[in-house]
C-alpha cells in the first residue's frame, strides 16, 4: 500500500472500484431521467437544474479522489523528536521511529498516520489529519446528490407507470418512457441512492461528532477506559478546546486543517503528551494481563476456517484485523479472549523483527502453565 499511495494504483482495490461504480450508476440513470423529464436544452430552468446535479456529481469525485490522493498525512519514517520528548513518546518498530503525538500506526497503509481516525477502504487510505475535512466534504455531497438523484428517479419511475394518464390528461407535460430493462435500472439506481443517503448519512454523523469533540475514532476508545478505570486522578482529554475551535481546526474551506500535524493546541492544565501518557499506560497494563498460549494444532490464518467447525466458523470476529498462520509449537502472547477465538501476538525468536499479531483459532492453542511474557511492570503513569 505504501508503494501505490498517491498514484493510479491506488484505485485498484475494492474499495475505490465499488464507490466509483456507486456514483456511476446512479449518476447515469438519473441523468438519462433528467434529460427526459426536464430537458436542460429546451428550458433555463431545465439547464440550471441539471447544472446542480452535475455540480453534486463533480464536488463528491473531486473530494473522493483529494481525500484518497492527498492522504491523511503521514508521519516520516525514522522520525525523532528532540532527546526531551523522546521519553514521553511510543516508538513504531515497523518505521523505525518515534510516533508524533495522536498518530497511530496502520498496518494496511504500513505507516504511521497522523491524527489516524480509522482506515477507510472506499478511499483505500487513512483518514487522518490532512484529509480528514476532504473525506467529510465527500461524504456530505454524495448524500445531497443522491437525494437529488432518488427524488428525479422516483418522480420518472412514477411518471413512466401513468404515462397513459399523462399522455391523455396532461399533455403538455413531458412524457417519460421506459423499457423494462431501464426501469429496472432505475430500481435499482433508486435503491443503491437510498442505501447510500442512510449508510453514508451514519457515517457522516459519526465524523461530524468526531470533529466537534476533536476526538478521533481511536482516541475515544482510549478516553472511554480511561474513565472507566479506577485511577488517582479523573482523565482530562486534552484536546477539547470548544465545539467551535474543534470545527475550525478542521472544517475549512481550503479543505487544509490548521497544525502540522505532529504537535497540537491543547486545554490548561495538560500537555502535549497527556494522552500518549495514557495510552502507554492502558498498553502496558493490557501487557500485564497477556497470557503465553502454545500451539498444539496449525492454523493456516484462512479468515473464514470452514474445516475447522461450524462454531468458529459461525462466530469469527467482525473486525479487519488479520488472522496470524501459525505452526504447532509456536507460543503466542494472548491480550484478548473470545469463545472460539484469541487475538495475540506471535513471539520470534529472531531479534529485531516485527511480531505479527492478530486472531486465531482457540481450538488450535493451550494456555501455558508459566506465565512469563517478559513484560516491564509500570505502577504509575508519573514513571512514563
Amino acid at each position: 500500500m505504501a508503494t501505490t499511495f498517491g498514484t493510479w494504483r491506488q484505485l485498484l482495490h475494492w474499495g475505490p472500484l465499488l464507490a466509483l461504480f456507486v456514483i456511476g450508476a446512479i449518476s447515469t440513470l438519473a441523468i438519462n431521467s433528467i434529460l427526459m423529464y426536464w430537458p436542460p436544452m429546451q428550458s433555463l430552468g431545465g439547464l440550471i437544474h441539471m447544472a446542480v446535479f452535475l455540480n453534486w456529481n463533480v464536488l463528491t469525485l473531486y473530494n473522493f479522489f483529494t481525500a484518497m490522493w492527498g492522504g491523511p498525512g503521514f508521519i516520516p519514517a525514522g522520525w525523532k523528536p528532540s532527546a526531551k520528548d523522546c521519553k514521553f513518546l511510543q516508538v513504531c518498530k515497523v518505521c523505525e521511529g518515534y510516533k508524533g503525538p495522536r498518530s497511530h500506526h496502520c498496518r494496511k497503509c504500513e505507516r504511521c498516520v497522523m491524527k489516524m481516525d480509522h482506515h477507510c477502504p472506499w478511499i483505500n487510505t487513512c483518514v487522518g489529519h490532512r484529509n480528514h475535512a476532504r473525506f467529510i466534504y465527500f461524504l456530505f455531497f454524495a448524500i445531497v446528490g443522491c437525494i437529488h438523484a432518488f427524488i428525479v428517479l422516483a418522480l420518472c419511475m412514477y411518471r413512466a407507470l401513468n404515462r397513459s394518464y399523462y399522455m391523455f390528461y396532461h399533455r403538455g407535460s413531458p412524457l417519460i418512457h421506459m423499457t423494462v430493462y431501464t426501469f429496472l435500472g432505475s430500481m435499482f439506481a433508486a435503491g443503491l441512492a437510498a442505501g447510500v443517503v442512510i449508510a453514508v448519512g451514519v457515517l457522516l454523523f459519526i465524523q461530524l461528532k468526531a470533529v466537534f469533540k476533536n476526538q478521533t475514532g481511536i482516541e475515544s476508545w482510549i478516553v472511554e477506559k480511561a474513565e472507566r478505570l479506577d485511577d488517582e486522578e479523573p482523565f482530562v482529554y486534552p484536546y477539547d478546546l470548544g465545539w467551535a475551535k474543534n470545527m475550525a481546526q478542521v472544517l475549512r474551506l481550503n479543505g487544509r486543517p490548521l497544525g502540522d500535524g505532529f504537535w497540537w493546541p491543547v486545554i490548561d492544565g495538560c500537555t502535549q503528551f497527556t494522552l500518549t501518557i495514557e495510552q502507554r499506560s492502558q498498553k502496558e497494563e493490557k501487557k500485564l494481563r497477556a497470557v503465553k498460549y502454545t500451539i498444539v494444532e496449525a492454523y493456516s490464518g484462512a479468515f473464514l476456517p470452514v474445516t475447522r467447525g461450524c462454531r468458529a466458523l459461525c462466530n469469527i470476529p467482525i473486525s479487519d484485523e488479520p488472522r496470524i498462520p501459525l505452526q504447532k509449537g509456536d507460543e503466542v502472547v494472548v491480550t484478548r479472549w473470545r469463545k472460539h477465538w484469541l487475538y495475540g501476538e506471535k513471539m520470534c525468536k529472531a531479534k529485531g523483527k516485527v511480531q505479527p499479531r492478530g486472531w486465531f483459532l482457540r481450538r488450535c492453542a493451550v494456555e501455558l502453565v508459566s506465565n512469563d511474557c517478559n513484560f516491564p511492570k509500570i505502577t504509575s503513569k508519573k514513571q512514563m
